[in-house]
């Protein structure tokens, strides 16, 4: 899930450009296709082999594009409460993106597509939503925990992780630049 998050993240960031995208893109579809099965079978060697490539992709496309708040909110999740840094993207993941959705639809209802949801008919906004379903169904079927609740975070931390996270390098390729009340209002979300 983390390789995930970097390969949408870099896909939707202020940073990309086509290079970064094909490799983005890449992983999103290999990330799809492939996680379920090395998950669900540890010794299905094309799957996990497939998730190293989507990994590596996804690492070169975000450490030439940038990430955005997810990781800035994960770092201090994982800082404050040392729950793992994928687990913390993956919970966190839907939330950032439905706050940075209006900054791209076009590529969101791109990640649907490349994650295998069916667009056909739909309004460019309606298929970037499906984006965000992809990404939760694919997060459930990996066994990832449903909210920061589930993962024993105190509300009252919100204000200070939010504070922190916007002076996390990450947070300025975001591909809408928020304010505080914004990122205390997506770890609400994610509560």
């Amino acid at each position: 899930m983390d390789a995930l998050t970097h390969a949408i993240e870099s896909y939707v960031s202020l940073g990309a450009n086509p290079v970064t995208d094909s490799m983005a893109i890449q992983a999103i579809k290999l990330i799809s296709t492939n996680l379920r099965q090395a998950v669900a079978y540890g010794k299905n060697i094309e799957a996990r082999e497939n998730m190293a490539h989507a990994s590596l992709l996804a690492g070169m496309a975000f450490n030439n594009a940038g990430l955005g708040y997810v990781h800035a909110m994960a770092h201090q999740l994982g800082g404050l409460y040392d729950i793992p840094h994928g687990v913390a993207n993956a919970v966190l993941l839907p939330h950032v993106e439905e706050f940075n959705i209006i900054s791209n639809p076009k590529k969101f209802a791109d990640i649907a597509k490349f994650m295998g949801e069916n667009i056909e008919g739909l309004s460019i906004r309606e298929a970037a939503d499906q984006a965000i379903h992809a990404i939760r169904t694919l997060s459930e079927d990996v066994n990832i925990p449903g909210s920061l609740r589930d993962l024993g975070v105190n509300e009252d931390d919100f204000e200070k992780m939010a504070k922190l996270a916007l002076e996390d390098g990450n947070a300025v390729s975001n591909s809408i630049q928020g304010k505080e009340e914004d990122i205390i209002n997506i770890f609400k979300a994610a509560y």
